[in-house]
């Protein structure tokens, strides 16, 4: 094994391939074959989109444990812990077993180089196999078409929302990343479609392949009801569903998709109405609109994309205080900071902006600039990090007001770590 510890795995996983980001299937499907993973024993469902795939696959995951199978859940990226990525009934796999799986990853690619994501998804198939799963369902990284994920054909597949992010990956425009989440749909296979407002291209793509699509609001949807809400598909209809235990309407939206594609595939992966229900109790996701009270409600959410801003407004909006909302934001610079502010608005009283490191990150003064293009009368604060933009955000607010933390998954897991030291030291 060319490491003994999970740490020296990931930190070796970084550096090894050129690029961070290399779109395309051809060095994952050479390990796969390499490894006798292309065509998994267990059943698999893929799911896609801009915004919400790790609520769908939350959704998913508890559902279909709810019915008894034994399930593994591959997301990325992780907040706290890498092995957030991979669980199987519901649990993190533990360090041994991704050193493990890594070490086989690494025989078996020869002189293939790989990314940092390719690595973790081909780990985490494998883990998967040797766990003797039954179903899994795995979440794409960025696009579908070309990425690693879609090395393995799924039973069904699920593109959430299309929405602007990645472009320069992706494509300038919704039509553009529509064809590439797309790439996920198969032939005569169920593509479920959670967007109310479907691309072009993604529609053509479908039709072009022979998937078998279905879109929310047009095929399926869901409506308020005395008991909670109803699901209906023609005239297939669940009745007093209850509340997602995930906050905010666009979750009512993602359990449907993740109904309407469990519904879809349910002659070869039956899930009984009951398994629904419970799944709809139990599905929980980190930093997504998750609130903690206290004198000063704290608020987490993984937004970093004008959509995905567009929904924290609404839930800030459903879920008013009568003291002031602060805001904690580190951004990347490949991110519409402008668009994000935009679409917050009014909403925050007052913003701490916090520098990022990494390639890709952005200092507090250039996030500034952006927040103030679109909002030249807000309140702003920059600071060196997020870390600093926290301390003065927690030194800024008074009892009944409230902090939304966005902007990225590490400005969200800056604070959740100090968060949870702070907690430990005290004990």
């Amino acid at each position: 094994m060319r490491f003994s510890t999970l740490q020296d795995w990931l930190a070796w996983q970084e550096q090894l391939h050129p690029n961070p980001i290399d779109l395309g299937l051809e060095r994952v499907q050479r390990v796969l074959k390499a490894m006798q993973l292309e065509r998994p024993a267990y059943k698999v469902l893929t799911v896609g989109g801009t915004n919400g795939k790790g609520s769908c696959v939350a959704f998913l995951d508890a559902m279909l444990r709810a019915q008894g199978y034994q399930v593994g859940a591959y997301t990325s990226p992780h907040l706290l812990r890498y092995n957030e990525r991979v669980s199987i009934g519901g649990r993190q796999v533990t360090d041994a077993e991704l050193c493990e799986s890594f070490a086989r990853v690494d025989t078996a690619r020869g002189t293939t180089s790989l990314t940092y994501f390719e690595f973790g998804t081909l780990a985490a198939l494998d883990i998967f196999r040797n766990r003797g799963i039954d179903m899994a369902v795995l979440e794409v990284g960025m696009g579908g078409r070309l990425d690693a994920v879609n090395a393995v054909d799924p039973l069904g597949a699920l593109v959430v929302s299309v929405g602007l992010d990645h472009q320069e990956w992706l494509g300038p425009d919704r039509d553009s990343i529509g064809y590439e989440k797309a790439g996920i749909y198969r032939r005569g296979r169920p593509a479920i479609c959670g967007d109310r407002d479907p691309p072009r291209r993604l529609l053509q793509t479908a039709r072009q392949f022979g998937a078998d699509l279905q879109v929310l609001g047009r095929d399926f949807d869901w409506r308020a009801s005395r008991g909670g809400w109803d699901w209906q598909n023609g005239a297939t209809r669940i009745r007093a569903l209850p509340p997602p235990a995930m906050t905010g309407r666009i979750q009512y939206d993602n359990a449907a998709s993740s109904i309407a594609l469990l519904q879809a595939v349910h002659t070869e992966l039956a899930v009984s109405e009951a398994a629904i229900r419970q799944g709809l109790r139990q599905a929980r996701i980190s930093a997504r609109f998750e609130r903690v009270p206290g004198e000063v409600e704290l608020i987490f959410d993984v937004a970093h994309n004008q959509d995905a801003a567009r929904v924290l407004a609404s839930n800030l909006d459903a879920t008013r205080t009568s003291g002031r909302t602060i805001a904690v934001v580190g951004m990347y610079r490949d991110k519409a900071a402008g668009a994000v502010a935009q679409a917050l608005g009014e909403r925050i009283d007052s913003w701490h902006l916090g520098g990022l490191g990494g390639p890709r990150g952005q200092a507090a003064a250039e996030l500034a600039a952006h927040v103030r293009s679109a909002l030249p009368r807000a309140r702003l604060h920059a600071h060196a990090s997020v870390i600093d933009a926290w301390q003065a955000a927690r030194a800024d607010a008074a009892r009944g007001d409230r902090i939304v933390i966005f902007g990225s998954f590490q400005t969200v897991s800056a604070i959740l770590r100090i968060l949870r030291e702070s907690v430990t030291n005290v004990a």
